[in-house]
């Protein structure tokens, strides 16, 4: 659906979805130039609490980025400001699920307050926070 400020309402939501792979995570590091090993080198994450290579924790949040720029708001819809708060690690073969609920609509500015999460697989939360987005259509 192509939204606009008015017919966005309180309580909208939507999701997106991706398989985390190697491939992801080797192309993240290569745009981000986000090297460290614990995302690249098995033998180095074997080492690590986590025992096995974990994906960049702005992955997830590119997929909220994804939801508010092509689902909702969508289209016209400007980041203003983001918060994270990164509650478990992603392994390679996660599928990650992010989304994006209306909380707050700010007719005066045309402003929309977003609540963000993003879930592996098993429904546990990776990710959440909250978005402030700009409706620019």
């Amino acid at each position: 659906m192509a939204w606009t400020y008015d017919t966005l309402k309180v309580g909208e939501k939507d999701s997106i979805s991706k398989l985390i792979t190697s491939d992801v995570v080797e192309k993240f590091a290569d745009v981000s130039n986000d090297n460290n090993p614990l995302h690249l080198d098995e033998g180095f994450a074997k080492t690590t609490r986590f025992g096995r290579r974990i994906a960049h924790g702005m992955i997830s949040a590119g997929l909220i980025s994804a939801v508010h720029g092509t689902l909702i708001p969508g289209q016209g819809a400007v980041y203003m400001s983001q918060t994270l708060k990164f509650r478990r690690p992603v392994f390679l073969g996660d599928t990650l699920t992010a989304w994006g609920e209306v909380q707050e609509k700010d007719d005066a500015k045309k402003r929309v307050t977003m609540k963000n999460r993003v879930e592996n697989q098993k429904g546990e939360v990776v990710v959440e926070g909250e978005a402030l987005l700009l409706f620019d259509v």
